[in-house]
């Protein structure tokens, strides 16, 4: 919902909790979707988010707990009563009171759990137990599962039954009595099905699975490939453990997206928003990352330091600096920020290497050669500047943009052969070593032609 939208919706909700309008207020927050709720507390003064909470049918007071952020959730837990919390964490499903469970403080931990009843507490206990990158992770052990023995008319009963806890039903999933995962039958599937069909004669048996151990990312990744709303999740025996549905998928792509875009600009993924984030935690975040590329840079003062003499018999050649580094690392940057992009979408591999090398070296000329006779233009034209210093120049300038766009290809690519986050060498990184060696090769070149 537009921002706009969001502020002057707010600002009619205060003014109904000015008037004690209460009954109009409540029917104004029902028809509302639970994110459209927790945007417009977001905008509301905090003291007020316990009275408008408690305005809320249950179902939509825990679908909008869910959707708000961990600081708004934990100042709501601190104000209920235990039968308030216990009303909330019982409407929630077992993977978002994961989530919620994960962001608190010991204290408030502890209070959700011992409201929960203890089927509860044990399906928050063992996913918790699963590592944070991890599809076990985000899983949900609410779900539909059925036998093959079944008949449509006894899935359809069972359906019913369970479809309430159960956080997605759009696809049921067959398993054996020791919960061997075997199948899977939609929706669409039973209602069609006469009602005695056999649920294992009807069922798909070439169903899709990912492992409780496997990457979030993958998952997502692997959903959004074949368009899943969910997708099952199994344990080393293949035995049914939980399903990861749509939204949590869709909020991993969202979090490895911001996180890539962070550490392609050199800081520390952070996942609180940056208003809510404070001056010095943002401070924390960064200063890392200077510290360390301020300490690489100082090898360009070193290279500059060497070749004192050839700018003192040439002081021409020190205007173009600039130009020559800024247009290398603007050439690695190109490259490298493609290239990580293929790698997180798996459209490129390791084994794509030299096709990807190959690739960006003819990209690689053009642009060089693009550049260089623009850059020629303008010194001859423009600043006047000599033939010798000219050539010096846009050779460089050539042979910069070719080195630049090779590295930022394939720095990226060897990372994550050797584990490493590809995103880390975007930018700064690859800026900095570019800038230094378009100036080895700046001087080079000049010491050769112009003979310093």
């Amino acid at each position: 919902m537009n921002k706009d939208i969001i502020i002057s919706q707010a600002e009619m909700v205060t003014r109904l909790l000015d008037e004690k309008q209460f009954t109009a207020l409540r029917a104004e927050l029902e028809r509302r979707n639970a994110a459209d709720v927790a945007a417009l507390f977001d905008e509301l003064p905090a003291e007020t988010l316990p009275l408008l909470f408690r305005l809320l049918p249950k179902e939509l007071a825990a679908d909008t707990f869910v959707e708000m952020d961990s600081d708004a959730q934990r100042l709501l837990i601190k104000g209920f009563s235990d039968s308030e919390l216990k009303e909330v964490v019982e409407e929630l499903y077992v993977d978002d009171a994961v989530d919620i469970v994960e962001e608190m403080p010991a204290n408030v931990v502890v209070r959700i759990l011992d409201q929960a009843d203890p089927d509860t507490r044990k399906m928050i206990n063992e996913i918790m137990r699963y590592p944070e990158d991890s599809a076990g992770s985000i899983m949900t052990t609410e779900f539909v599962a059925l036998r093959e023995n079944y008949s449509v008319e006894d899935a359809i009963k069972r359906l019913r039954r369970t479809a309430v806890e159960a956080e997605s039903i759009d696809v049921c999933y067959v398993i054996k009595p020791d919960r061997m995962l075997v199948g899977y039958i939609t929706i669409r599937t039973l209602i069609v099905s006469p009602a005695d069909a056999q649920i294992g004669k009807i069922m798909q048996s070439d169903v899709i699975s990912v492992s409780t151990g496997e990457d979030k990312e993958t998952v997502a990744q692997i959903m959004q490939k074949y368009n899943f709303s969910a997708i099952p999740v199994v344990d080393g025996d293949n035995r049914l453990a939980g399903i990861v549905t749509i939204d949590d998928a869709v909020d991993v792509l969202q979090d490895e997206a911001t996180e890539d875009i962070q550490k392609m600009a050199a800081i520390t993924p952070s996942d609180k928003p940056y208003l809510k984030t404070n001056a010095f935690a943002i401070y924390r975040h960064r200063i890392p990352w200077l510290m360390l590329l301020m300490v690489s840079a100082t090898f360009t003062g070193m290279i500059i330091t060497r070749f004192e003499n050839a700018l003192a018999a040439c002081v021409t050649l020190t205007a173009y600096i600039p130009m020559l580094m800024d247009t290398g690392g603007n050439s690695g940057s190109q490259a490298s920020v493609t290239v990580i992009r293929s790698l997180s979408l798996n459209e490129i591999r390791f084994r794509d290497i030299l096709q990807v090398v190959f690739k960006e070296f003819q990209v690689s000329i053009m642009c060089a050669v693009t550049l260089a006779v623009c850059n020629f233009a303008k010194l001859m034209l423009i600043d006047k500047v000599g033939l010798m210093v000219s050539t010096v120049v846009c050779l460089s300038l050539m042979v910069t943009v070719v080195i630049a766009k090779l590295i930022g290809c394939s720095l990226p690519m060897f990372a994550k052969k050797l584990g490493f986050d590809p995103a880390v060498m975007a930018s700064p990184f690859i800026t900095t070593l570019v800038d230094a060696l378009s100036l080895l090769v700046y001087f080079g070149i000049a010491s050769h032609v112009l003979q310093l």
